[in-house]
């Protein structure tokens, strides 16, 4: 049963309660000014393009506030849509150059017209509105008096009648000046939806939206519409990037009821879902609820990916924008951290799906990438591993350049910047010397190059070949002591060579049946035996096919001296009798997994010919078969009862030599214990089948 995770009647997330909406009449839109002021607006829409800030001449009026106002603009008494009133606040910024600073200008200045100090203020003020499906920009002319022409003071408002938007949408308001003197306001505000009674009340498309339940069900979250069956309706799932084009995920044009589910590894922050009934100019209502879901941020950072763009280009993927700076790191081999070149380079922050640029001249394969959120290091990628090879054990020098061709050199440590010439006991201060020649002969290759610095990479493999010698010298030294410790232990030396390899047969009947044989073949594993299994090598079979895996398995197996166990279960049973009846299942009936159905055309031969005493063991578990539901033919080997008879099953398999009775009772005991939770899930009704998917491309939720 989903537990409730939170109740929507049409989107997701939370809804601004709205208790009384104003109602204006008409389809045109208009403007109004605080007393004091005059205003215009222009007919039509305008394509908004901020330009750059520049400096003002003088007084000018510049936007200090936005504040938003939701109203209803209605065609009829029940025929009404969403609006969003905007109320822009004014004021006046700048002054006057004093004349003292004018004098001394010549007759160029004395040539230009001077503009009166007691003249009125004028200003085109632009306000740029966008939703998910709505893109507006008007222009508002506002005239400010002479007498309310006062630096630094606010002047009044301009009130602007209105942007329609689609319910439950989140919209983004900017507004600025052109020319634009300062940075444009921006307000972003979540639209309520048709939960509110007054616009339920107001607004037709509301009539007929669907209602909508979302919950929680273990890993996966559930959309649940509950919605007539004659009820036809939209449901798009989409990644909302105001930076870049949205993009849609998943899309279904649906009949209710109906039960979709998501998987929790699919929910990232811009993740947004948007429901509309299909009939002709039908409201569609969005929202984005995973926005603060801590999840879904974990869940983004695992999809965000670096790509290399050659050739010295990079860009960060990801389904959603995301706050980053990124900076190059020096990888050195050997496993040390990455240690960022911040400075010489600078950090630089990060726009998702975006290319930039590496200030590079040439690229290395121990230069990587550390993109960071809020100081925090989420990515690291050494990109250019793929193309020029793994890492190098390369030194990478720093160059410094200061003033009157001044220049210093140091070499990048785990421990810092170790200046070539010094005292210190590194491996760059004890090589500096060679280094610098290096340096000098051209054996190093530049990274990068500016007035401040360079950075090199320098080989070193000529001077780790000359200690090869006492380091294979100092490994001699070190296996012969570990073999004699070896050696010492004879306890697990003999435990080794009592290891018997086991392969396990069993017709996989159902998921049940499958983890109960997965638990087994684990606890045999610590007794010790070395067990094979088709459940842990599927993608071995897949390959090969399960008659040629059970060949290889069975012929090595045979020869180490190992045994094949056979697993009876009412599966394999009923596969038994169609191969005695002459009847064997076509090939790929059982699954292209069911190594017990294709390893039947040898097995039966051994036992049919007498040879498989000695080689195969027979076991089934008491509670699913009865032992008299082996077929007569496999009594040739003994076929044993678990968990009632585990301690003679484990002599069986552990063969001659095997542990003492006591020590063989304490094994038997572990591994009934471990079969016990298996069996007796195994044995319990099934329950609700799990369902969910992963994210990728073409990926996306079930439908129940």
């Amino acid at each position: 049963m989903p537990v409730p995770w939170f109740l929507l009647s049409l989107a997701l997330g939370r809804s601004p309660v709205v208790l009384s909406l104003e109602r204006i009449v008409g389809p045109q839109d208009t403007a109004r000014c605080s007393p004091g002021l005059s205003c215009h607006l222009w007919d039509g829409d305008l394509l908004c393009l901020p330009g750059s800030i520049v400096s003002a001449p003088g007084p000018v009026l510049v936007p200090t506030r936005l504040q938003t106002e939701l109203v209803l603009r209605c065609h009829q008494e029940t025929d009404c849509d969403l609006c969003v009133r905007v109320t822009v606040h004014l004021a006046v910024r700048g002054h006057w150059e004093d004349p003292k600073d004018e004098e001394g200008l010549g007759k160029v200045a004395d040539a230009e017209p001077e503009e009166p100090r007691n003249a009125s203020l004028q200003a085109q003020v632009l306000l740029s509105f966008h939703s998910y499906t709505t893109a507006r920009c008007v222009l508002l002319e506002v005239e400010v008096p002479a007498a309310l022409v006062q630096p630094g003071q606010s002047v009044g408002s301009v009130v602007f009648d209105c942007f329609e938007a689609a319910l439950g949408a989140e919209v983004q308001i900017w507004s600025y000046t052109q020319p634009t003197y300062q940075k444009e306001l921006n307000f972003t505000q979540q639209l309520p939806d048709c939960r509110g009674h007054e616009i339920r009340d107001s607004i037709q498309s509301c009539w007929a939206l669907p209602w909508l339940n979302v919950s929680a069900d273990g890993d996966d979250v559930q959309l649940i519409l509950d919605v007539s069956e004659e009820q036809h309706f939209g449901l798009s799932l989409y990644w909302n990037q105001f930076d870049s084009p949205t993009k849609p995920w998943w899309h279904r044009n649906l009949t209710g009821p109906h039960t979709i589910t998501l998987n929790h590894t699919d929910l990232v922050p811009c993740l947004c879902i948007q429901v509309w009934p299909l009939e002709p100019d039908s409201v569609r209502t969005s929202i984005c609820p995973f926005r603060k879901d801590p999840r879904a941020h974990r869940n983004l950072w695992r999809a965000a990916r670096l790509q290399l763009l050659p050739p010295r280009g990079w860009r960060l993927e990801a389904p959603c924008s995301l706050p980053a700076e990124a900076t190059l790191c020096w990888q050195a081999l050997g496993g040390d951290p990455c240690q960022p070149l911040v400075p010489p380079l600078s950090r630089e922050n990060v726009t998702v799906n975006e290319a930039l640029e590496f200030p590079l001249l040439k690229g290395h394969p121990n230069l990587c990438v550390q993109v960071s959120s809020w100081e925090k290091l989420q990515l690291q990628e050494c990109l250019w591993s793929d193309s020029l090879g793994p890492l190098k054990d390369d030194m990478l020098l720093v160059e410094t350049r200061g003033p009157q061709n001044n220049r210093s050199l140091c070499a990048l440590e785990p421990s810092g910047c170790t200046p070539l010439l010094s005292g210190a006991s590194t491996r760059a201060a004890r090589l500096g010397e060679h280094l610098l020649q290096d340096l000098q002969s051209g054996q190093c290759l530049q990274l990068w190059d500016s007035d401040l610095g360079a950075l090199w990479a320098c080989p070193m493999n000529k001077y780790t070949h000359q200690r090869w010698a006492l380091v294979w010298l100092a490994c001699l030294l070190l296996a012969a002591v570990l073999f004699l410790l070896l050696l010492l232990k004879k306890d697990h030396v003999k435990a080794a060579a009592r290891s018997r390899a086991a392969l396990l047969l069993y017709s996989a009947d159902d998921e049940g049946f499958e983890r109960l044989v997965g638990a087994l073949a684990s606890a045999l594993c610590q007794l010790p035996l070395r067990v094979a299994v088709d459940l842990w090598n599927r993608r071995e079979l897949s390959a090969h096919g399960p008659l040629a895996w059970f060949h290889a398995q069975r012929r090595r197996t045979l020869q180490e001296g190992g045994v094949v166990v056979l697993l009876f279960s009412p599966g394999a049973v009923a596969l038994c009798h169609e191969w005695l009846r002459g009847r064997a299942p076509a090939p790929g009936v059982h699954g292209p997994h069911d190594a017990f159905a294709a390893s039947l055309s040898c097995v039966l031969p051994d036992f049919l010919q007498g040879r498989a005493p000695g080689r195969y063991v027979g076991a089934f578990f008491e509670r699913l078969l009865r032992a008299d539901a082996v077929p007569a033919l496999f009594r040739a080997v003994p076929v044993l009862a678990l968990p009632s008879q585990l301690p003679d099953f484990l002599r069986a398999l552990q063969g001659p030599g095997g542990p003492r009775p006591g020590r063989l009772a304490d094994r038997a005991e572990r591994v009934s214990r471990a079969l016990q939770p298996a069996l007796d899930s195994c044995l319990r009704p099934p329950g609700t089948p799990e369902t969910g998917r992963g994210m990728g491309p073409g990926a996306g939720p079930g439908l129940k």
